[in-house]
């Protein structure tokens, strides 16, 4: 980050004496500021072109409108013995990858994909756990200009098909089989069912995972258009790899927002905008460099797998696990730490907080040498999460709660290793990103709540929706509060010291007698209860009025009596203010979550004010929410 700020001032003549200072200008002078980037980041493109903005919208801004470059070559600039790739299974199983021989198996691969028609613009879809194999896949996609969507295969047949119907892959990459949480779990009635109800998929690719490569091939013999991965690669004719240079716009990545309150909205992100993100974040707000190993504890569905795999383009070993991380012990993943050297661990936020009511200290059990910054999303990381971190994982590490979302497939506001961290905080706003909180009158506000904007166009918004024709869905999605200004849903506050603190999201707010309180403020609370493990907060409509209504998840062996649910009232009250406590506390037996694990409240409010819930199969407990259908705790009185 300094040496980035030097050549700044070196290239512009400037005197940027700190981070507050690079920012601004970076915000300012976003063409200087992307430009400088490009050039740190040694983006490989065929052509640059002179201009860096053309049109500037939201949405529809125009950023080097006369580039030519392809993703894949710029993850697979390396050709060496380098370790590229290392894949974890839960059951112990483990691989690695040279960046030589992953260039060798992307090239296989790719070969394969245009032998069975795959052209630029065609949709690749992968049914992968988070392994090599499915980085493989992706970058042969990207190669030759084809598009990479994928899914986790925990996704039930609707949810699956609520994504990839709509978008139409022509070829499928799906595994037989995957590991979690102790058990092997057979995906090949839920494959026969896809390759059933999608009538796009020309082959449904088959890579053995749970099962050996001649018990796959016998397993899918009877499946219509299924080939495994070694007869697909096998019958191709040989091709040298080539690299299709495409518009720096050209749609790269589908993703899929949650879709709990409708079908998912496919996202569509540029190659260009999410090349350029993605070395900001990694090379500047990590400091991620070639000798450093990464980490994040992700699924294929998530967009941090996405960020994740763009660590190849820093020449880092990028660490791939699949499984539960609290199998076969609550340890698992810091035995990993150690095993791999891992550098810069990724996690959720629920992680961290799970890992403390475990009673793990990983620094008494492990060494954790090479560990130097731990990153935490999904949801805001409270402030007994930092001092965990600090007091329990290891002193002198950059813990970074980072925020952004599917939506821009980055961050807003994430870490920095020049900065201090200050608890319940994110260091900083993105270089290049005009964040700015705003008042419900459009003004921008510091040390205050509102909306978190982004006021001025950046190169990783979207480009679209897929079977939007005209961007209806996608203007109302992010720019009807405030015409060309990107509203992003979430509730927020910029400290006098240029941090961030999230709040939780704009339409999970709470509204009792008219005042607005973010859920996490009342989340970083109860994690101080030790008798809870879990909780979910809602605004139920009651009397003319909002109450607070809070489902907690106990410990085993804790009652949910008098005492407690006053402890828990009186924790909140006294850290936070009377509006805070719930009206009504209520004990259940579990919380529904998304796939990648964030807590749905919006669905549990209207489940509670018996509302359709429109998207079951965007979650990973759909039956969880039957625990909050009519309860008599919430009748009104």
């Amino acid at each position: 980050m300094d040496r980035f700020r030097r050549l700044v001032n070196e290239r512009h003549a400037l005197e940027l004496a700190d981070y507050a200072d690079l920012y601004q200008w970076s915000v300012d002078r976003r063409e200087d500021f992307w430009n400088t980037l490009w050039d740190f980041g040694e983006v490989i493109a065929s052509r640059r072109g002179e201009r860096t903005l053309g049109r500037d919208a939201m949405p529809g801004a125009e950023w080097f409108p006369d580039a030519k470059l392809n993703f894949a070559e710029n993850l697979l600039r390396y050709r060496d013995d380098g370790v590229a790739l290392v894949q974890r299974l839960e059951n112990g199983g483990r691989r690695e990858l040279s960046y030589a021989d992953l260039y060798t198996r992307v090239e296989r691969l790719a070969a394969a994909l245009v032998a069975e028609g795959v052209e630029k613009g065609d949709r690749v879809a992968g049914f992968m756990p988070n392994i090599i194999d499915t980085v493989v896949a992706m970058l042969a996609s990207a190669s030759i200009g084809a598009i990479w969507t994928s899914c986790s295969p925990d996704f039930g047949i609707n949810g699956v098909f609520d994504r990839f119907g709509q978008v139409e892959p022509k070829v499928l990459l799906a595994c037989e089989g995957y590991f979690y949480n102790g058990k092997t779990i057979d995906s090949l009635p839920r494959l026969k069912e896809i390759i059933a109800r999608i009538d796009s998929i020309r082959k449904m690719v088959v890579v053995p995972v749970a099962r050996s490569a001649d018990e796959t091939a016998a397993a899918i013999a009877d499946i219509g258009r299924a080939v495994t991965l070694a007869d697909f690669e096998g019958a191709a004719p040989q091709r040298a790899l080539t690299f299709e240079q495409a518009d720096f716009n050209h749609p790269l990545y589908i993703m899929y927002s949650s879709g709990t309150t409708g079908v998912p909205k496919c996202i569509v992100h540029g190659a260009g905008g999410t090349l350029l993100q993605h070395l900001k974040e990694h090379r500047l707000h990590t400091d991620l460099k070639r000798d450093d190993t990464l980490f994040y504890f992700t699924t294929c569905g998530w967009m941090m797998w996405n960020w994740l795999v763009s660590g190849l383009a820093c020449g880092a070993t990028v660490v791939l696990f699949d499984g539960s991380p609290f199998y076969p012990a609550a340890e698992s993943l810091w035995d990993m730490v150690d095993e791999e050297g891992i550098s810069v661990f990724g996690t959720s936020a629920k992680y961290i907080a799970a890992l403390e009511k475990s009673g793990r200290k990983p620094r008494e059990s492990h060494r954790l040498e090479q560990l130097r910054a731990v990153l935490s999303t999904g949801s805001p990381l409270a402030h007994e999460g930092f001092r965990y971190v600090y007091r329990d994982i290891k002193r002198d590490v950059c813990l970074s709660s980072i925020s952004g979302g599917t939506d821009i497939i980055s961050c807003f506001a994430l870490g920095n290793p020049t900065l201090p961290v200050y608890a319940g905080e994110l260091q900083c706003r993105g270089l290049g990103m005009a964040v700015e909180v705003w008042n419900d009158g459009g003004q921008s506000v510091v040390g205050e709540k509102g909306e978190l904007v982004c006021a001025r166009s950046f190169p990783c918004m979207p480009i679209g929706f897929w079977n939007d024709e005209d961007g209806s869905r996608y203007h109302s999605a992010y720019f009807e509060n405030w015409p060309g200004v990107w509203a992003h849903g979430d509730y927020a506050e910029i400290t006098g010291h240029g941090g961030v603190i999230i709040y939780g999201r704009s339409d999970a707010v709470l509204n009792p007698g008219g005042v607005r309180i973010g859920t996490a403020e009342i989340y970083r609370q109860v994690e101080k209860v030790d008798e809870v493990l879990d909780s979910i907060c809602i605004g139920q409509e009651w009397r003319d009025d909002v109450r607070v209504v809070l489902f907690v998840v106990l410990r085993e062996g804790a009652e949910l009596d008098e005492d407690l649910i006053q402890k828990i009232r009186t924790t909140i009250r006294a850290n936070t203010t009377p509006r805070h406590v719930p009206a009504r506390v209520i004990r259940v037996a579990d919380i529904p979550r998304t796939i990648s694990g964030k807590i749905v409240e919006l669905a549990v409010r209207n489940v509670v004010h018996g509302k359709p819930v429109k998207n079951r199969e965007a979650l990973a407990n759909p039956e969880a929410l039957e625990l909050y259908r009519d309860l008599p705790e919430l009748a009104d009185e």
